[in-house]
């Protein structure tokens, strides 16, 4: 453990600092991410539901996975042209 508060903790090392963070805040702010995942992944629930067959089911799930995989590939590619 470091004597010298400026002196940065290594990762594992005693005692842990505790930051003045707002723990309410933090609790909403888990909650609207945690109700946005709910609804997204409902979203993809109710559409998958509605397919007539497995086989359209595993379809619609394939379609899901790229349109997600491209999403995420434009993102990452805007991401990497910011730096």
């Amino acid at each position: 453990m470091t004597d010298n508060p400026e002196q940065q903790r290594r990762p594992g090392e005693w005692p842990v600092k505790q930051d003045d963070t707002d723990h309410d805040q933090l609790y909403a702010q888990r909650a609207q991410e945690r109700a946005l995942w709910e609804m997204v992944l409902g979203s993809i629930r109710h559409h998958l539901n509605q397919q007539p067959s497995a086989t359209a089911i595993r379809a619609t799930e394939r379609h899901w996975k790229n349109a997600i995989t491209n999403v995420a590939d434009e993102l990452i590619n805007t991401r990497r042209n910011e730096r």
